[in-house]
């Protein structure tokens, strides 16, 4: 079975994010909407691959992690909420993810601890 998870990196928001701010999606119905209310609602009580899966339940109907994660999935380096929303996505040790607003102090502490591991959103662009 594949995994997305990470343990204490901080994925950092996107390097072409336009956001300047943090910024919740404006549609719910969205991947980055539905993320946005899971990791809101509970800082630290999903992992990666939960996130993923509760989502593709939420917008497909009920999957099996075992066949969901079948196949390699994208890693939320990929997430709208790093590529357009200015949220990075730190996973503490164990795991669990919390949204951190780009211009939070916690996002400058992570990113200047030398112990967190940093992982870049990906781009929106090939440029």
């Amino acid at each position: 079975m594949h995994t997305t998870n990470y343990h204490n990196t901080l994925i950092t928001v996107s390097p072409d994010c336009p956001a300047a701010t943090a910024a919740p999606p404006a549609r719910q119905d969205t991947i980055a909407g539905r993320q946005y209310a899971m990791l809101n609602d509970s800082p630290y009580g999903l992992t990666s691959d939960e996130l993923l899966l509760a989502v593709e339940n939420e917008r497909k109907g009920p999957i099996d992690a075992v066949t969901f994660f079948s196949t390699p999935k994208a890693c939320l380096r990929a997430s709208p909420l790093v590529k357009r929303h200015g949220y990075g996505l730190y996973h503490d040790a164990g795991g669990k993810i919390a949204l951190i607003p780009v211009e939070s102090v916690e996002y400058a502490r992570l990113l200047a601890a030398p112990d967190v591991e940093k992982r870049p959103g990906m781009r929106n662009s090939r440029r």
